[in-house]
């Protein structure tokens, strides 16, 4: 058995049918592929966490023979500085999202899975690794670095705040689309109306546990006056999302407009809030007997933050799976749709408590547009499931996403990985800038018919 999954591991570099052939059970080409390309960008986000580690770079120093004969072999400087830190970062992250956007060009108006472009986009496996890794590496003979360097970070900015927005975009677009689902379901079922209940009174008690949590943990009666003005700053437009989400005049233009959408928007706005003051430089202060003490931050979480070996690897696994997340889900069908504001009419909805997965009907077309194989399923033989071109363009932002937060924004210099997590200006900003354009999100999608009465503003 295990000698043939080695074979399996190998057929795996010339395509899905000869991957699932050979061990484990049926595979559906579209999962399989999208599985493959987020396999080597977990890769590369590992090697760029490598590089910005202090640990991992005094460790080779110490327990490889004749490291710098090494490093001065392969002319990465005496003791291999040019493999790490951001500059390292920066450049293979530029060789990934090279990676990606050339095949967002490559697969553009690919309708099914059997034109030439889209077998390239299903295969070849083992062939588009080697282009991967010659991408990253060639970045490094890239002339005149600094330039290259300075206008990278530019763009770095500008891909990794829309990817931002993009996130939040389809956050915004997940709370309507379940409100409008559910109350669907409300004119044949009156149950639906307690299952609304519920949810909007879970999140809202969140949002005022949180709230109120964090006021007595993150600030102090002397002090700590950034926490409080911002605490009272996101829990007051909380209440204005609220307001606005049941005024007569939003609800005459969007009867479908109510506070389960405001609850689920306050809650991603409380999460935002606690993460922003968790990654906020720590504050230090002398008590009255001439020691320094830290304020602002709750006592039982400092000891956390001591062993920053572990705090990086719990992080970085975090940090890997919220991007994978953000980028797979919002690479389907349905999302692609929401950000061209394209929605189901309402008189067509069908209320389902795993509303976010396909119909019974979408099920049905899906199945008649399979062909089974030995060990594949190909799913996309009439159509695609997703769209290529959009799905390498999200990894494209993804990889310009984790190249500034790996390096910590724009306090680059001073960035490794062992300290990212205990503390930044720079994440922190961040995170509370994203949690305002969430809120401005959600409010010009209820303001913005009030201003231009069309289709297209309405969820």
């Amino acid at each position: 058995m295990s000698a043939r999954c080695c074979a399996g591991q190998l057929a795996c570099c010339c395509g899905n049918a000869g991957c699932s052939y050979c061990c484990g059970p049926k595979v559906r080409q579209s999962r399989s592929t999208r599985f493959m390309y987020a396999l080597y960008f977990i890769l590369v986000v590992i090697i760029c966490c490598i590089m910005m580690s202090n640990t991992v770079a005094n460790e080779m120093r110490e327990h490889i023979p004749y490291f710098e004969d090494i490093c001065k072999g392969i002319k990465a400087g005496d003791t291999c500085e040019k493999l790490v830190g951001y500059s390292a970062v920066y450049r293979v992250c530029f060789g990934m999202a090279c990676f990606f956007f050339i095949f967002c060009l490559l697969t553009l108006n690919i309708n099914n899975s059997k034109s030439c472009r889209a077998y390239i986009h299903n295969g070849f496996w083992f062939f588009k690794l080697l282009l991967l890794g010659a991408m990253c590496s060639g970045a490094f003979f890239i002339p005149d670095q600094e330039t290259f360097l300075n206008a990278w970070r530019y763009v770095g900015a500008v891909g990794g705040f829309l990817f931002i927005v993009i996130q939040l975009l389809l956050l915004v677009e997940f709370a309507h689309k379940w409100n409008k689902n559910w109350t669907a379901g409300t004119a044949t079922n009156k149950l639906w109306y307690a299952s609304l209940s519920l949810v909007t009174l879970i999140t809202y008690s969140i949002t005022t546990g949180g709230l109120i949590w964090m006021a007595v943990f993150y600030t102090q009666k002397d002090g700590c006056m950034e926490n409080k003005i911002l605490l009272g700053v996101n829990g007051g437009l909380c209440l204005l999302m609220s307001v606005v989400s049941i005024s007569p005049s939003v609800r005459d233009r969007q009867p479908h407009s109510g506070i389960l959408q405001s609850g689920l928007i306050s809650c991603y706005v409380t999460y935002l809030t606690f993460s922003a003051l968790s990654s906020k430089p720590a504050e230090v202060v002398l008590d009255e007997h001439g020691k320094n003490v830290t304020i602002c931050v709750p006592n039982f979480g400092q000891d956390l933050y001591r062993d920053k070996t572990l705090v990086a690897g719990l992080g970085t696994a975090i940090l890997c799976v919220c991007i994978l997340y953000s980028c797979l889900t919002s690479t389907t069908r349905s999302s692609s749709d929401a950000l061209q504001g394209r929605y189901t009419a309402p008189e067509l909805e069908v209320a389902r408590c795993c509303f976010c997965f396909g119909s019974g009907g979408e099920d049905a077309e899906e199945k008649r547009n399979m062909k089974e194989g030995p060990r594949v399923i190909y799913d996309e033989k009439k159509s695609t499931v997703y769209s290529y071109a959009y799905f390498h363009f999200m990894f494209f932002l993804a990889s310009l996403y984790v190249m500034m937060t790996v390096t910590n924004w724009f306090n680059y210099e001073s960035a490794n990985i062992e300290t990212f997590f205990s503390g930044s200006w720079s994440i922190f900003w961040v995170k509370m800038a994203s949690c305002w354009i969430c809120v401005l999100l959600y409010l010009g999608t209820l303001i913005a018919p009030l201003c231009r009465p069309s289709p297209q503003y309405s969820v």
